[in-house]
């Protein structure tokens, strides 16, 4: 079974399109979100909406509960919440609920997916964690392979017979050891932050085969940067678009 792993949409609706329109001529089996598909994008209506068409399988991400916890928003620095406001007014009640029903962890298919740090933290990251911190954070659950979000960032973390190894993906296909214990983090759709290129980032995993593709795609740029002026967000979200 193949299946599309999309983290951080961040409400992105015309990089979600390209990438389902990728998965679409790819032929792959499920999709599934690590979260924060709101917050900094224009358009978080249309990607809730898509996501719901799709029944894809999500966890929630620190954004998402920034939208359902007035104490986690508080800490927030002025320009995600100054988006998050704006957020919730692009929201409908339906959305909303959908959005707080998410859960932290989910196991799927035997795989482990979180927005943050395994085992469930929904707002912990995983910035250049040390070896020490990559063995703890492995003994805290069970499954071989784990793909986490947050960072908006392309690494894999690997466990296999007591040593760690860690490097930064590539937009290319890897054969993964179906013996090893892996922590992915695929980039991110919807605000990239992996120095490669700004194209919508996402993962291909094949439980089968244990074969991972990280793949990047073009999307229509222009339009969500009029859209983020047009509806007020704050310039930076712009900017980090077009790095």
């Amino acid at each position: 079974m193949q299946i599309a792993v999309l983290a951080d949409i961040h409400g992105n609706y015309r990089a979600l399109q390209s990438v389902l329109e990728d998965i679409d001529k790819s032929g792959i089996d499920e999709i599934v979100s690590l979260g924060d598909v709101v917050g900094y994008g224009p358009e978080p209506e249309e990607v809730v909406k898509a996501l719901q068409k799709r029944d894809v399988v999500s966890v929630m991400g620190n954004h998402e509960l920034a939208l359902i916890s007035s104490s986690y928003f508080n800490r927030l620095n002025p320009d995600p919440r100054e988006s998050l406001v704006i957020t919730r007014r692009l929201l409908s009640e339906d959305s909303l609920d959908w959005i707080s029903n998410l859960r932290a962890s989910i196991v799927h298919r035997g795989i482990r997916l979180v927005h943050g740090c395994p085992p469930q933290s929904i707002t912990v990251y995983l910035f250049s964690p040390t070896e020490n911190r990559l063995r703890r954070v492995f003994s805290t659950y069970p499954e071989k392979i784990c793909f986490a979000g947050h960072t908006h960032a392309l690494d894999i973390f690997r466990l296999a017979e007591g040593n760690i190894d860690s490097r930064e993906l590539q937009i290319t296909d890897y054969q993964l050891d179906p013996q090893a214990r892996y922590l992915i983090l695929p980039g991110s759709v919807g605000q990239p932050r992996d120095m490669i290129n700004s194209k919508a980032k996402y993962a291909v995993f094949d439980t089968q085969n244990h074969f991972l593709q990280i793949k990047a795609v073009e999307y229509d740029r222009d339009t969500t940067v009029r859209l983020l002026k047009e509806r007020d967000f704050p310039a930076s979200n712009s900017r980090r678009l077009n790095w």
